[in-house]
């Protein structure tokens, strides 16, 4: 009956290291009506969000408020997307436009 059990255990611990860590995940956020759509966002360490501008005419840009870093302006149509490897609070604006405000909050 150990052996039965013993044989279960390593088969588990087998399948289980071939599954491999969770794949990280792809959020989006809409760009539309001189808003961020979801305005808060709520993602895992590892995931990626990616912000599409639905405007008809006016380009976007992502103004991380803490660090300054910026992306470079996306047109209508056009995407931008950062990956967030860290947990944490991320603020960010419109850089053209301070009104515009979003924060992607990452946990563990």
């Amino acid at each position: 009956m150990c052996r039965k059990l013993i044989s279960g255990l390593i088969a588990a611990v087998a399948a289980a290291s071939l599954a491999g860590p969770a794949l990280a995940a792809e959020h989006q956020v809409a760009v539309a009506d001189y808003r961020y759509s979801p305005a808060e966002l709520h993602i895992k360490r590892g995931d990626t969000v990616v912000w599409v501008n639905q405007e008809k005419r006016t380009s976007h840009s992502i103004l991380f408020v803490a660090s300054g870093e910026e992306s470079e302006r996306f047109f209508p149509g056009e995407k931008w997307s950062r990956m967030f490897p860290a947990a944490g609070r991320y603020e960010y604006r419109c850089g053209p436009h301070p009104e515009m405000l979003g924060v992607v909050i990452v946990a563990d």
